[in-house]
C-alpha cells in the first residue's frame, strides 16, 4: 500500500485526535498512531510504540526507525491538535477540503500534515543506504500537558544527534523559543454583610494586593533578562482570568486568578515559582488570608540551540534564512534533554493554527518534502 502524500494528510486529518486539559473533549490519539504505525512498517521502518500516561484515555507515542548507528535525524510531529467550534468552520475540520490552493482541515497547518511529509521524504532512502538511523517520531498531548514528550524523557529515547520539530514556521528555521507557564492563584478570605467591613477578610482586595506585586516582579524580569532575538524581547506576563466572589452585598470570601509567563531561554520554571510563592507570600503576610498556587500543568521550559550547531549551520545554508527566535513553545526542550540539537522549521503559518479554517497553502508542500530530503541525506546518508 503506497498512498499519495494528499491521502495521507486526507486520512490523518480525518482521524479526530483532540487533546484538552478538559476532560469532556479530551480524546485518544491511538487511531493515528496505529495509522502512521502501519505505513512506517510498510515503508521498511521498525516500530515502537511507548504507552503515555494521560487523562482517561489510551495514549501513544511512535518510534518509527530505519537505519541503524547512534546519530542521525529525528523528524518530529505532534499526533493531536487542538480542539475546535464547529459552528465556526466554512467546512467539516475533519474533512481535507481543497479550495484557493490550500487544504483546510484541524491540523493541516498544526501539524498533522507534516507527519505525512515526513514520511513522503524518507521513502527515497532504503535502509542500507543510511549510515545513521532516520527517526520518525509521532507524540501524545503536545497541545494540553507535553505528557508525550515528558514519557520520552523517561524512557530515555529515541536517541539522535540532531532533531526537526515540524511546527508551523513557513520553514523558517527556529532554533529557541520562550518557555511557558500557568499558575493559578487562589486567596481565601471571609465572607460577610457588605455593611461592615469588620464582618469579613475580602480575598478581592487580597487579589488587589497580588496583582500589584505581580506587576512588580514583571517589572524586574523585564529589566533583568532581555534576549534582541526575540520580536518581544522580554519575558511576559499576562493576567489572563480572575473570578472573585458572588454578590455586591458581601464581601468577597473567595477569589482566584489565572496567570501566563513566558520565560526566555536561562530562565528556569522552578526557580520563577519560588518567586512567586515568596513574593505574593511576602505581600500577603499579616493579612489573615489564606492563599496557595496552582500550576496548572508542569510548564514548558525554554529551548535554546546553538547558533553554531551542525543542523541549523545546514538549515541556514539551505533555506538562506538566519535561524531566528519564537514566542510559541514547542517539545524542543525535551529533545535537548535526550541530547539532540533541535530545530523547530516545518510547513503551514503559526497565524492559522488553532483558529477556524485552518489551512496548509499548497505551495509550501513540494519544498518542504526537498528540503527535507537533503537534511535526511545529510544526517543520515553522509554522516561519518
Amino acid at each position: 500500500m503506497h498512498l499519495t502524500t494528499t491521502e495521507m494528510i486526507r486520512r490523518l486529518i480525518a482521524t479526530p485526535s483532540v487533546s484538552s486539559t478538559l476532560p469532556n473533549l479530551d480524546q485518544s490519539n491511538e487511531a493515528v498512531v496505529n495509522q502512521l504505525a502501519e505505513w512506517l512498517e510498510h515503508e521498511g521502518y521498525a516500530i515502537e510504540l511507548i504507552p503515555v500516561a494521560s487523562g482517561n484515555h489510551n495514549k501513544l507515542n511512535l518510534i518509527a526507525t530505519k537505519g541503524q548507528g547512534s546519530g542521525g535525524l529525528v523528524l518530529s510531529g505532534h499526533t493531536d491538535t487542538v480542539p475546535c467550534n464547529l459552528e465556526l468552520w466554512q467546512q467539516d475540520p475533519f474533512t481535507l477540503t481543497e479550495r484557493n490552493n490550500r487544504f483546510y482541515g484541524l491540523g493541516t497547518s498544526d501539524m498533522k500534515s507534516f507527519l505525512a511529509l515526513a514520511i513522503e521524504a524518507g521513502r527515497e532512502f532504503e535502509a542500507k543506504q543510511l549510515t545513521q538511523p532516520l527517526i520518525i517520531l509521532a507524540t501524545a498531548d503536545e497541545e494540553s500537558s507535553m505528557a508525550g514528550a515528558q514519557a520520552l524523557v523517561r524512557a530515555a529515547k529515541p536517541k539522535a544527534r540532531s532533531a526537526i520539530i515540524g511546527e508551523p514556521t513557513s520553514n523558517k528555521p527556529i532554533r529557541m523559543h520562550k518557555g511557558v507557564m500557568m499558575e493559578r492563584i487562589h486567596i481565601l478570605g471571609q465572607a460577610g454583610h457588605s455593611s461592615n467591613p469588620e464582618l469579613g477578610n475580602s480575598a478581592l482586595e487580597g487579589m488587589y494586593k497580588v496583582i500589584g506585586e505581580l506587576l512588580a516582579i514583571r517589572d524586574e524580569l523585564q529589566q533583568q533578562y532581555q534576549n534582541p532575538l526575540f520580536k518581544i524581547p522580554v519575558p511576559t506576563l499576562n493576567l489572563g482570568h480572575i473570578h472573585g466572589g458572588d454578590n455586591p452585598n458581601r464581601i468577597c470570601g473567595d477569589c482566584l486568578l489565572d496567570i501566563d509567563l513566558r520565560p526566555l531561554p536561562g530562565m528556569q520554571i522552578e526557580e520563577l515559582r519560588d518567586l512567586l510563592h515568596h513574593r505574593l507570600q511576602q505581600r500577603l503576610s499579616n493579612s489573615g488570608l489564606q492563599f496557595s498556587i496552582e500550576h496548572l500543568f508542569a510548564g514548558t521550559p525554554a529551548m535554546e540551540t546553538p547558533a553554531d550547531s551542525k543542523i541549523v549551520q545546514l538549515a541556514e545554508k539551505l533555506t538562506g534564512q538566519q535561524a531566528e527566535a519564537i514566542a510559541f513553545g514547542t517539545e524542543g526542550n525535551y529533545f535537548r534533554q535526550l541530547g539532540m540539537d533541535v530545530l523547530v522549521m516545518g510547513p503551514g503559518q503559526i497565524e492559522v493554527a488553532h483558529q477556524p479554517d485552518e489551512f496548509l497553502s499548497l505551495d509550501q508542500i513540494d519544498p518542504t518534502v526537498a528540503l527535507l530530503k537533503q537534511f535526511i541525506h545529510q544526517h543520515c546518508v553522509l554522516a561519518e
